[in-house]
Protein backbone atom coordinates (compact mmCIF):
# COMPACT_ATOMS: atom_id res chain seq x y z
CA UNK A 1 0.00 0.00 0.00
CA UNK A 2 1.28 2.91 -0.63
CA UNK A 3 1.66 6.38 1.41
CA UNK A 4 -1.30 8.61 1.62
CA UNK A 5 0.62 12.10 3.22
CA UNK A 6 -1.24 14.91 5.65
CA UNK A 7 -1.50 17.95 3.20
CA UNK A 8 -3.26 20.52 4.88
CA UNK A 9 -4.99 21.14 8.19
CA UNK A 10 -8.35 22.40 9.44
CA UNK A 11 -9.12 23.90 12.13
CA UNK A 12 -12.69 25.82 13.56
CA UNK A 13 -12.96 29.47 14.62
CA UNK A 14 -15.86 30.94 16.56
CA UNK A 15 -15.03 34.63 15.67
CA UNK A 16 -13.32 35.11 12.46
CA UNK A 17 -12.22 37.95 12.27
CA UNK A 18 -10.65 37.41 16.21
CA UNK A 19 -9.08 34.61 14.31
CA UNK A 20 -7.46 35.89 11.78
CA UNK A 21 -5.71 38.85 13.78
CA UNK A 22 -4.40 36.29 16.41
CA UNK A 23 -2.56 34.06 13.51
CA UNK A 24 -1.83 37.04 11.23
CA UNK A 25 -0.02 38.48 14.38
CA UNK A 26 1.76 35.52 16.33
CA UNK A 27 2.68 33.76 13.60
CA UNK A 28 2.63 35.59 10.37
CA UNK A 29 0.56 33.60 8.27
CA UNK A 30 -1.14 35.15 5.17
CA UNK A 31 -4.65 34.51 5.54
CA UNK A 32 -7.40 34.72 2.76
CA UNK A 33 -10.97 34.98 3.54
CA UNK A 34 -13.36 33.03 0.97
CA UNK A 35 -16.94 33.63 0.13
CA UNK A 36 -19.93 32.25 1.20
CA UNK A 37 -20.41 30.13 -1.37
CA UNK A 38 -17.39 28.58 0.26
CA UNK A 39 -18.36 28.42 3.46
CA UNK A 40 -16.45 31.21 4.76
CA UNK A 41 -13.36 29.30 4.69
CA UNK A 42 -10.34 30.97 5.12
CA UNK A 43 -7.37 29.62 4.00
CA UNK A 44 -4.18 30.17 5.56
CA UNK A 45 -1.10 30.21 3.96
CA UNK A 46 1.99 28.58 6.60
CA UNK A 47 4.57 28.25 4.18
CA UNK A 48 5.59 29.60 0.56
CA UNK A 49 4.11 27.93 -2.53
CA UNK A 50 4.43 28.28 -6.17
CA UNK A 51 2.39 29.38 -8.79
CA UNK A 52 0.28 25.98 -8.35
CA UNK A 53 -0.39 26.44 -4.58
CA UNK A 54 1.80 23.79 -3.61
CA UNK A 55 4.38 24.26 -0.76
CA UNK A 56 7.72 24.67 -1.63
CA UNK A 57 9.31 23.37 1.45
CA UNK A 58 9.07 19.47 1.75
CA UNK A 59 7.36 18.49 4.81
CA UNK A 60 5.39 21.93 5.21
CA UNK A 61 1.87 22.37 4.73
CA UNK A 62 -1.18 24.75 4.37
CA UNK A 63 -4.36 25.10 5.83
CA UNK A 64 -7.54 26.49 6.47
CA UNK A 65 -10.64 27.85 9.13
CA UNK A 66 -14.07 27.14 8.67
CA UNK A 67 -16.98 27.93 11.08
CA UNK A 68 -17.55 25.83 14.67
CA UNK A 69 -21.36 24.08 14.70
CA UNK A 70 -22.68 22.66 17.36
CA UNK A 71 -21.33 19.51 16.58
CA UNK A 72 -18.09 18.55 18.66
CA UNK A 73 -16.50 17.04 15.48
CA UNK A 74 -16.48 20.36 14.44
CA UNK A 75 -14.60 21.86 17.45
CA UNK A 76 -11.31 20.03 17.02
CA UNK A 77 -8.42 20.41 15.19
CA UNK A 78 -8.40 18.05 11.71
CA UNK A 79 -6.28 17.05 8.86
CA UNK A 80 -6.79 16.00 5.43
CA UNK A 81 -5.15 13.35 3.75
CA UNK A 82 -3.75 13.06 0.37
CA UNK A 83 -4.88 10.18 -1.73
CA UNK A 84 -5.07 8.86 -5.45
CA UNK A 85 -8.74 7.51 -5.82
CA UNK A 86 -10.95 8.98 -3.24
CA UNK A 87 -13.74 6.40 -3.66
CA UNK A 88 -11.41 3.61 -3.13
CA UNK A 89 -9.94 5.32 0.17
CA UNK A 90 -13.79 5.64 0.93
CA UNK A 91 -14.13 2.33 1.11
CA UNK A 92 -11.08 1.63 2.96
CA UNK A 93 -12.02 3.78 5.48
CA UNK A 94 -15.48 2.08 6.39
CA UNK A 95 -13.80 -1.47 5.51
CA UNK A 96 -11.53 -0.31 8.31
CA UNK A 97 -13.84 0.69 10.99
CA UNK A 98 -14.73 4.18 9.60
CA UNK A 99 -17.62 6.25 8.86
CA UNK A 100 -17.76 8.75 6.08
CA UNK A 101 -19.49 11.98 7.32
CA UNK A 102 -19.98 13.75 4.09
CA UNK A 103 -19.34 16.93 2.29
CA UNK A 104 -21.01 20.42 1.90
CA UNK A 105 -22.16 20.44 -1.81
CA UNK A 106 -22.28 23.69 -4.09
CA UNK A 107 -25.82 24.70 -2.52
CA UNK A 108 -24.62 24.27 1.49
CA UNK A 109 -26.36 21.26 1.96
CA UNK A 110 -24.70 17.40 2.98
CA UNK A 111 -23.75 15.15 0.80
CA UNK A 112 -22.73 11.92 1.19
CA UNK A 113 -20.24 11.87 -2.24
CA UNK A 114 -17.15 13.64 -2.59
CA UNK A 115 -17.15 17.20 -3.38
CA UNK A 116 -15.20 19.08 -6.06
CA UNK A 117 -13.28 21.89 -4.53
CA UNK A 118 -12.34 24.96 -7.84
CA UNK A 119 -8.85 24.23 -8.46
CA UNK A 120 -8.10 21.85 -5.63
CA UNK A 121 -9.72 18.25 -6.31
CA UNK A 122 -12.25 15.86 -4.54
CA UNK A 123 -13.17 15.99 -1.00
CA UNK A 124 -15.03 14.61 1.68
CA UNK A 125 -14.48 13.91 5.34
CA UNK A 126 -14.82 11.08 7.67
CA UNK A 127 -14.62 9.79 11.12
CA UNK A 128 -11.70 7.26 12.43
CA UNK A 129 -12.30 4.44 15.37
CA UNK A 130 -10.97 7.17 17.67
CA UNK A 131 -13.80 9.71 16.93
CA UNK A 132 -11.64 11.95 15.37
CA UNK A 133 -13.04 14.33 11.98
CA UNK A 134 -10.21 13.63 9.44
CA UNK A 135 -10.48 14.77 5.49
CA UNK A 136 -9.45 12.80 2.45
CA UNK A 137 -8.53 14.79 -0.93
CA UNK A 138 -8.22 13.54 -4.75
CA UNK A 139 -6.02 16.59 -5.67
CA UNK A 140 -6.92 17.48 -9.75
CA UNK A 141 -10.42 18.03 -11.61
CA UNK A 142 -12.53 15.63 -10.14
CA UNK A 143 -11.57 13.19 -12.86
Amino acid sequence: MSKNPVVHFEMGYFERERMKKFYETAFGWNLQQMGAEMGNYVIAQTTATDDMGMVKTPGAINGGFYQKTDNPLSHAPSVVISVQDIRSAMKAVASSGGKILGAMDESGGHSMEPQLIPGVGLWISFQDTEDNRVSLLQPGDGS
